[in-house]
């Protein structure tokens, strides 16, 4: 008989992990098992990304954009000459001078052409030993002509240095990025290239 007391006192006990079981139950959360964690491989590659050095900015400052057709930037600050307001605005009205003097002349001298073709008889040729035959008044309109699309030229050739005045690139030498002396600038306000860029043949 006393060993089947001992026996259902034992089987009567707390069994081991029963009161934990029953505070999961009381509070409705469900057990979550505990996993293992995986050991970390060291030959794996990380996959976060290396980072990247950053890249160093540029401190050469260009004064003019490549885009509108100079082949250099100038590494050096510009001349006095090309930041004076005052020398800049008179160039720009001597430009203006100049392009009204040769719109001028273009006209005129289309205008005579024409008038000499108006004024030509049929009759009108030249026979001599100099000039052999020919028509004078055909060759006169040819030069009037001639130097009424040199003058047309000249317009077009101010019309863009009074756009680079605008721009800030007038001075700079559209072949070769280097600065325009400023005695050139002043005898050809019109000028858009070194002596050394516009007498070179490469």
């Amino acid at each position: 008989p006393a060993k089947k007391a001992l026996a259902k006192k034992a089987s009567a006990g707390p069994k081991p992990g029963a009161s934990s079981a029953a505070k999961t139950a009381k509070s409705g959360a469900s057990p979550t098992p505990k996993t293992k964690a995986a050991p970390k491989n060291p030959l794996a590659k990380s996959s976060a990304p290396s980072p990247v050095p950053p890249t160093p900015a540029r401190t050469t400052k260009r004064w003019f954009s490549p885009s509108s057709g100079e082949a250099k930037a100038a590494d050096t600050k510009p001349p006095k000459y090309l930041t004076d307001k005052k020398w800049l605005e008179s160039q720009r009205k001597l430009l203006l001078v100049e392009r009204a003097k040769y719109t001028h002349n273009a006209e005129h001298l289309a205008a005579e052409a024409i008038a000499l073709m108006a004024d030509r008889e049929p009759g009108d040729v030249q026979f001599d030993e100099e000039s052999g035959e020919g028509d004078t008044l055909a060759v006169e309109r040819d030069r009037d002509l001639a130097l009424s699309a040199q003058a047309r030229e000249n317009v077009d050739e101010i019309d863009a240095a009074l756009a680079r005045l605008v721009a800030g690139t007038y001075g700079i030498c559209v072949a070769s990025g280097e600065y325009i002396p400023q005695e050139r600038l002043e005898a050809l306000p019109q000028a858009d290239k070194t002596v050394a860029a516009k007498t070179s043949i490469f």
